[in-house]
């Protein structure tokens, strides 16, 4: 798959108009995006690299769910809800860590082997007999693509991660993804704005001549993005050899490698894959990184992410890694700004909505694609938050 992998065309006469400003602070309109969309679309929980040994685990709280994503004695990774079947007490309270061949609740000292089946209960001659399968812990959908660890805590619309993913795969496969080690952990941070307002300002590279002047030195006359189809969004950029106005991005281009295992196309590219509704895999010559957001309230945002390298690792590519790093950090306070500033308009009477440039189609055909899951969107008034979740029923059926 080259850069130019999906022709796809951009019609005159789009709507260019976005989602209604009520949509950002609805609480009723929040609980479905939870069940609808993200309970019931796949999550990145990791790399197979963050769990390289049986015992190994990572837990993540998301969504109102608490998830432990385990490696078993023979070697496979599942993850399950972590939630003891006695009294639903955390097993792992810890973001991760390492158990010895087993885990133990730390309430009331039941035991669970590695594959989830219950060990043994704590003074079991009080309990009535109890099947080991049946009061193990309750697993949850996993899927390994690529070498990330994905889950699905409900059925939904997507079909396998490899089936969805299947207009990237061949473009993805020469990054070698599987091979990649962490190249630090999985990072968290909060921010006080909708989840749909981090989302917006990533779908668009519009505003990058304006807001992000190291990436516009970097890659700002090549950059392009593509709308979001059947669930996947794409943006490329190959990096200008002559950029010199800022210092990461001069030293960057100077020092990075040629990546020989990539197509001559993305030796110097930075490339981003979106995936609906919340996620977005990166890659550069040297790394890959996920990065994600959660809703936790109408105004709070958990954003979620972690970056892996080549465990063959040079200095150059070393040094390369560090600056493309320092790129994203300021890329990303910038960005944090400019969610907040769009995100507090839309409780004001003045906001009268979007209107959308043709650079701006990934916001639209993401909103289109949020409406198709919840048509209650494409109302311009809020319903009334009592009767939001009858009207998005019937407006469905």
């Amino acid at each position: 798959m080259t850069a130019a992998a999906r022709d796809i065309s951009i019609p005159n006469d789009w709507d260019r108009r976005g989602l209604p400003g009520w949509c950002y602070h609805s609480p009723a309109l929040l609980e479905l995006e939870k069940a609808e969309l993200f309970r019931r679309h796949w999550q990145i929980a990791c790399h197979l690299s963050d769990l390289p040994d049986p015992g190994d685990f990572l837990a993540l709280d998301i969504l109102g769910e608490r998830a432990l994503v385990l490696r078993g004695q023979d070697g496979a990774v599942k993850a399950f809800h972590n939630i003891c079947r006695h009294r639903g007490s955390r097993l792992v309270a810890k973001d991760s860590g390492h158990c010895q061949g087993a885990l133990v609740c730390p309430f009331h000292g039941w035991v669970y082997n590695l594959d989830g089946t219950l060990r043994g209960a704590a003074q079991p001659r009080s309990f009535p007999p109890m099947d080991k399968v049946e009061f193990g812990l309750k697993p949850i959908e996993t899927e390994v693509w690529m070498g990330l660890v994905f889950l699905r805590f409900l059925p939904g619309p997507q079909p396998s991660v490899a089936e969805v993913m299947a207009p990237f795969a061949a473009e993805m496969a020469p990054y070698a993804m599987e091979t990649m080690v962490p190249a630090g952990g999985v990072w968290t941070q909060g921010s006080a704005v909708n989840w749909k307002s981090v989302r917006d300002v990533d779908n668009e590279g519009y505003h990058v001549a304006m807001a992000h002047p190291a990436l516009q030195d970097l890659y700002g006359s090549t950059y392009y993005d593509e709308p979001f189809v059947a669930g996947l969004s794409r943006s490329f950029a190959t990096w200008n050899p002559r950029a010199t106005r800022r210092w990461s991005v001069k030293n960057y281009v100077r020092i990075a490698p040629e990546n020989a295992r990539l197509p001559e196309s993305h030796r110097h590219a930075w490339v981003y894959w979106g995936l609906f509704p919340n996620m977005v895999i990166a890659v550069t010559p040297e790394t890959m990184q996920f990065y994600q957001e959660f809703p936790v309230a109408v105004g709070k945002t958990l954003l979620r992410g972690a970056v892996y390298r080549y465990p063959e690792e040079t200095r150059a590519a070393r040094l390369a890694r560090y600056l493309a790093m320092r790129i994203d950090r300021d890329t990303q306070a910038e960005d944090v700004q400019l969610q907040h500033w769009s995100n507090e308009a839309m409780t004001s009477e003045a906001f009268a909505g979007f209107y959308l440039s043709d650079l701006e189609y990934g916001v639209r055909s993401h909103h289109d694609h949020l409406r198709a899951v919840l048509p209650v969107m494409t109302l311009d008034q809020n319903p009334g938050e009592d009767r939001l979740a009858e009207v998005n029923a019937a407006m469905r059926s």
